[in-house]
């Protein structure tokens, strides 16, 4: 049997699926949780949107092959951080750091990672706020920490990121250039933006 024909086996086991399905729902509880404690101390929505996702085959592949590395299911376990994922929209930027915080300080969870693209945007003009997690699942074998990455950034940066998304699979075309210059310009724009709305709330907090 092909190595990739056993990667595709693995991710799609019923057992993996099943342990990252419910890592999903974990992190997501505890992300509601936090929306309804700081939404009742500071009067207002701190998370708009949350949702989780298992990582395709095909988009694994892909990421291997970017990184250049075997097509195998122990090469994706130890190196990709993003097989099983969680997004959420915070109204604010510095909703995100709240919530980040708030995370880091939870005896259940091990932090093992932060990505500021927000500090440090990517090249491209990404940004968002990464927390590589691990999140405890219980079965009867005992308990298996399963790694999730969190992504927590604010609507206008999620529009802009789904904009890129779409652009890498025109690479090579010859406006590609153009395009992705426009995109790293309008990102500048988006934090501009985000700056902007988080001094107008503060304002607003003071009145």
């Amino acid at each position: 049997m092909k190595e990739s024909n056993r990667l595709k086996e693995n991710l799609t086991d019923s057992e993996f699926n099943i342990k990252g399905e419910c890592a999903i729902s974990l992190l997501l509880t505890k992300l509601d949780i936090i929306n309804i404690d700081l939404s009742r101390k500071i009067g207002r929505n701190v998370i708009q949107m949350r949702y989780g996702r298992m990582k395709t085959y095909e988009s694994t592949c892909k990421k291997l092959k970017k990184k250049n590395l075997e097509k195998t299911f122990s090469a994706a376990v130890e190196n990709l951080t993003d097989l099983i994922g969680v997004r959420a929209i915070c109204s604010y930027v510095d909703d995100i750091y709240k919530v980040a915080g708030i995370l880091e300080k939870q005896k259940d969870i091990r932090l093992l990672r932060v990505k500021d693209y927000i500090d440090a945007p990517k090249k491209s003009g990404y940004q968002s706020l990464h927390l590589i997690l691990e999140i405890p699942i219980s079965f009867q074998e005992g308990i298996q920490w399963m790694k999730v990455e969190l992504q927590l950034r604010t609507a206008a940066m999620d529009y802009w990121a789904n904009l890129d998304h779409q652009l890498r699979y025109k690479k090579g075309k010859k406006e590609a250039k153009l395009i992705d210059e426009e995109l790293r310009q309008c990102a500048e724009e988006v934090g501009k933006l985000d700056r902007k709305m988080m001094e107008i709330r503060k304002k607003i907090d003071k009145i």
